[in-house]
């Protein structure tokens, strides 16, 4: 069985008496240690897959199986344990608490998990030697986003889902942002799972799934991923 699989997912939403269908029989799967893209336009379903897959939404119907696990059949109490201890989320906007340093940022996430990285180490890992005790406003976006990234890996997740972490960034800081996030596909083996309706970083991904008007549309696998280096847009 593949790590993350999901079968037939259905997610409806009611707004008055219109249906909105979201997620309309999706189904896909991502092999452990994988970096997978899921590839669309804007309000096509990606970021209602991508919430299903963190506990942070459920479906309406069908089967989100993680490590041979369903967690749509989880209740709230087991979800908030799939969300604290399996997950990590990087964001388009970082989301970091204003008042507190890079660091007590990395640590907020660190503290809650029983396996965590040292969260100095991350943020040295990510670049951040020189701004560990530095607040958000004193960071630039691209250091921003890589405490961001920061706080997700200490966690040491077992899935890194990320949606649209380039999207607010300049190109060679999104470069620079995505290479940290590839590097613990490739280096760590964590699997990462990357939103984004940029069609140029497709070939970065061992896997690339198509989405469209709430619906997979095609899947594409890459036996041999390209190097950020490579990708222009």
């Amino acid at each position: 069985m593949s790590y993350i699989d999901v079968r037939h997912n259905y997610k409806r939403y009611q707004t008055g008496d219109t249906e909105i269908l979201a997620n309309n029989d999706v189904s896909f799967t991502v092999e452990k240690g994988e970096l997978a893209i899921i590839l669309g336009a804007s309000g096509a379903g990606k970021s209602t897959i991508l919430n299903i897959l963190g506990g942070m939404d459920t479906n309406s119907s069908g089967d989100v199986i993680i490590d041979g696990k369903n967690i749509a059949k989880y209740n709230k109490r087991q979800l908030t344990g799939y969300r604290r201890t399996d997950i990590g989320f990087v964001f388009q906007f970082y989301n970091l608490i204003q008042n507190l340093t890079a660091r007590e940022n990395v640590e907020l996430a660190s503290e809650i998990v029983p396996d965590a990285l040292d969260p100095v180490k991350t943020l040295i890992d990510v670049g951040l030697k020189n701004r560990i005790n530095n607040f958000p406003a004193e960071l630039s976006g691209g250091e921003q986003q890589r405490v961001a990234i920061a706080r997700a890996i200490a966690k040491n997740p077992k899935i890194l889902l990320c949606d649209e972490p380039t999207g607010a960034l300049d190109y060679q800081t999104g470069k620079s942002v995505l290479q940290t996030i590839i590097n613990m596909s490739r280096d760590n083996g964590t699997t990462v799972v990357i939103v984004t309706h940029n069609s140029a970083l497709a070939p970065l991904a061992n896997r690339v799934i198509h989405f469209h008007d709430g619906k997979v549309t095609q899947i594409e696998e890459n036996t041999n991923p390209a190097d950020v280096a490579s990708v222009k847009w």
